[in-house]
Parts: structure tokens; sequence; C-alpha cells
């Protein structure tokens, strides 16, 4: 084919809130370990492994600050790979019983990954693949929080923090951001231009909303800056609020596991199968399934491109389809696999696989518009994180801005940086984190997501006391042993 029949970009977002020193089972550090060693590692994998084959723009890779900065943590490393440890241990005693054989051979090849990839961390990692032009890598604020409820000087602070971290730890400070939540009002456009940002996403009917297709990309208000909005057609049929091909009977059942090993033995069989009932997982067949389904997306992905310049005259149309990247793997075994026949197949079927930024090359912004609020949550609206449900959480974080901005306005030093208020901004930006909003509203360990708002609570209330009273930098020193990521956060530049 002499030209594509339009462009494809496949965005992942990369995000998990900070769990070092906060847990293990089943919500804290495991829930790092778990995604770490069965979505990001076989991800990057595919990654490297395309890559080397000169393959350029695969997709575009969101990896939140906050995730980041864990990647990366000493305390973290050390502890996921004695975690690898262990899991190949308990694989090795399973012996000659279903899936011991696989499951061992998985956690090996994990910790080799890992000893030979990322034992200095992530970033080495990332920076290779954005050197290599393999990926085009968004970064986002420093921990995630649902921007549109912010003080705008929070937001625009948080979001300075995140793009300085990325540069530090990668040597590019990105031009896009995954914008928390894909959670957008209007206005935010000017505070992303401030920052340098080019380039964000939000969800399709937040576009739909102002009669702007997401086969295109926009410019937002008055500015430069460029949204995309995923499809959700397209996307929803990897996976929605309630199908998806990881339902599918050959692939391995993420909810069913055998108690004695914690390893998950069986198929989904079906969805209405009782536990007790799935079939054994078999590789092989899941393999095929996931092979299958490449094919069907791809051809769903064409279709849907070649529909659009015909009712286009012609002209290509954009497909942005983006997940959270945790579901390659973690979610759905399966999922690395699928992923990497997809970039290998879209390109075969006449589709331009290109990154964001190469998307806006392409020709793909069609024009200005000023979109309305929206995020990628339930009813695309902001409920999830402002509803009736998180009342009290809103209320909480709008009090504690106020008691931030106060507090450092009081104490600032302009040619002092004081240990006891960068830890104080550092706590209140944990707190704000959009996750224990969501937690709580989707009943999703609602017990933990409180308990870990309310101690970021408690941790900030107690450390404003103490720099008011001229004591904060003993406290300040303890907390940042537990709470201590961004260590260039500078309160002097709220």
């Amino acid at each position: 084919m002499t030209a594509p029949v339009g462009t494809c970009c496949v965005v992942l977002h990369t995000h998990l809130p900070w769990l070092a020193h906060h847990g293990a089972w089943p919500v804290g550090e495991e829930w790092l370990h778990q995604a770490w060693a069965t979505a990001y590692l076989p991800v990057v994998e595919v990654l490297d492994r395309m890559a080397a084959e000169g393959r350029t723009d695969l997709l575009t890779l969101g990896v939140t600050p906050v995730l980041a900065a864990q990647l990366d943590d000493a305390y973290v490393l050390e502890e996921f790979h004695t975690w690898l440890g262990f899991w190949q241990v308990r694989a090795e005693g399973l012996a000659g019983r279903d899936p011991g054989p696989y499951e061992y051979a998985a956690a090996t090849h994990a910790r080799e990954l890992f000893e030979s990839r990322w034992r200095h961390g992530a970033s080495p990692v990332l920076r290779s693949l954005v050197d290599a032009g393999a990926i085009e890598l968004l970064g986002g604020p420093a921990t995630h929080p649902f921007q549109p409820l912010l003080d705008e000087r929070v937001a625009r602070f948080g979001l300075a923090v995140g793009l300085d971290d990325a540069q530090l730890r990668l040597g590019h400070r990105p031009e896009g951001i995954w914008a928390p939540e894909c959670a957008y009002r209007p206005g935010l456009e000017e505070l992303y231009a401030a920052a340098g940002v080019q380039r964000f996403l939000v969800d399709g009917p937040t576009l739909l909303g102002v009669g702007a297709s997401p086969a295109d990309a926009w410019t937002v208000g008055g500015t430069d800056v460029v949204a995309f909005g995923r499809d959700l057609e397209v996307t929803y049929r990897v996976w929605s609020p309630r199908k998806g091909y990881p339902g599918g009977p050959w692939y391995r059942d993420f909810h069913t596991f055998d108690h004695g090993s914690g390893f998950r033995p069986a198929r989904v069989t079906s969805s209405r199968t009782p536990p007790q009932e799935k079939a054994p997982y078999d590789p092989g067949r899941a393999a095929a399934a996931a092979a299958d389904d490449a094919r069907d997306f791809v051809n769903t992905v064409r279709r849907r491109l070649t529909d659009l310049a015909s009712s286009r005259g012609g002209r290509p149309g954009l497909v942005v389809v983006a997940y959270d990247t945790e579901l390659f793997g973690h979610w759905w075994h399966e999922g690395p696999a699928f992923l990497e026949a997809v970039l290998r197949l879209l390109p075969e079927a006449g589709v331009r696989l290109t990154t964001l930024r190469g998307a806006v090359a392409a020709g793909h912004v069609a024009g200005a518009v000023s979109p309305g609020p929206g995020s990628w949550g339930s009813g695309k609206d902001w409920r999830v994180w402002g509803g009736p449900q998180v009342a009290d959480v809103v209320a909480e974080n709008a009090r504690l801005q106020k008691r931030l901005l106060d507090a450092v306005g009081a104490h600032r030093s302009p040619g002092v940086r004081r240990s006891d208020l960068d830890q104080l901004v550092r706590d209140a930006l944990l707190a704000l984190s959009s996750d224990w909003a969501f937690m709580v509203s989707k009943d999703s360990a609602a017990g933990y997501a409180r308990d870990r708002f309310d101690g970021h609570l408690a941790a900030f209330e107690s450390l404003a006391k103490a720099v008011d009273a001229g004591r904060g930098a003993r406290l300040a020193a303890t907390q940042r042993q537990t709470d201590g990521p961004f260590g260039h956060l500078d309160a002097r530049l709220l």
C-alpha cells in the first residue's frame, strides 16, 4: 500500500499510588510487586525486542512521577528482588502439578529480566526506549491528583514537580502528559501551556460533547495545546466496564486462586462458571486466542479508519486507544502477547502506527475546540472523585490546600530552602492523590484508601503544627523516611 488508510495511536497509562512502606497484602507493596512482575517487565520486554529490530514510534507510554519514583527507589528495588525470589521458590515447590512448571518458568524469567535489565531501576530502561525513538513518554503531575478540583497554584506546582522529575530521571522533559483520570475543566489548557505541555488526553465523550470528533486532534481554547480523545468504540473492543477480549474462555482467570499456593490455575471458562468448576489453564490455547483477538482488533481498527475516510471525502482519520498498562499482564495474563501482535500487525494492515507526537506531525489536528468538564470515569463526569460518597474527601482536600498555602506563605524564606516545608508539601501532594477517592467510590479496597488518606492528612497536620512552632525539621526528617519521593521538590516554588 502506498499510503496508510489512517493513523492509530496506542497509549498506555502506567500508574500506581505511593505504596512503599504502606502495608504489604493485598493492596500495599504486593500490589506494586505483582504489577511490576506481570505487566511492567513483559510490556517493556516487548518494546525492547521491537526497538532492537529498529522499529520506532511504537506507542505512547505514560509513567506517572509517583510510580517512577518507586521504580527507582533503593528500598523498593530490594524488596521487589526478594519478592521475585520467593515467587520462584513457591513455584518450584509445586513440582509436577499444574500450574507448577508454567509458573516456575514465568517466575524464573521475570527474575532474570529484573537482574539483567532493571536492577538499577526503571529510569535507565525507559531512557533507552526514549532515546531509541521506540516510544513517546508522557509525564504528569507529581502524585496523580484530580486536577479540576485543585487550587490553581497547587495544580501548577504539582505539574511542575512531575515534569521536573521526568527531566531529572530520564534526561527528557515530556512534551505531553497523561491528564490524571483524563479529567478536564475549562482553563486547564492554559496551565498546561504555561508549563510547556503540548499534548494531553481526554476521553472521547469530552470532545463529542462539543461536536468534535475523536477521529481528529484539536487545539484547546485559545492555546496551541492539543487534546486527543479516546475512541471508545475501538478501545472497548479490548476492555470495557462489561466486556472485552480478556473475558474470553481460554484466558487465564484472574479471580480464581489455588489458595494453597496463591497461583491462578484456571481459565475463564465462562462468566457463569463458579470458581471451583473452572477448567484448567492451557497456555497453548490461550496463546492462540491472543493471536486471534489481535487480528480481530487490527481488523476493527482498519475498518474504523476505512469508514472514516469514506465518510470524510478521503481525509484520513485517527484512532486513539488508551488503557492502563497494568491490564497487559497483571489483569490480563496474555495481554503482552496480544499487544506485541497488534503492534506488528497494524503496519502490515496499512495503518500508520505512531505516537501522539507523530499524529500531530501527520496532520491530524483539525481545528480548535473549547470542551466542557469531563473525565474517563463513570458517567464521564467528576462523580467518582467529587460525588457524595467522597464529599468528605473533597472538603478535606480543599481545607488541606488552604492550610498548605497559608503555611508556606507564612514561613517561606526566599533565600533559604527548608526541609520541613518541602516535606509539608510532599505530605499534601500524597494526600491529594486521586486514587483514594477512586477506591472509595468504587469500593475497591476502600478501607485501605481511607486509611491512607487519613494517614497522609494526619502527617500533614502534625508537621504543620510543628512548623508553626518552629520545630518542624526533626519530624520532617522522620516522615521522609517513609514518604520521601521527589527529593528535588522545593516548597519555595509554590
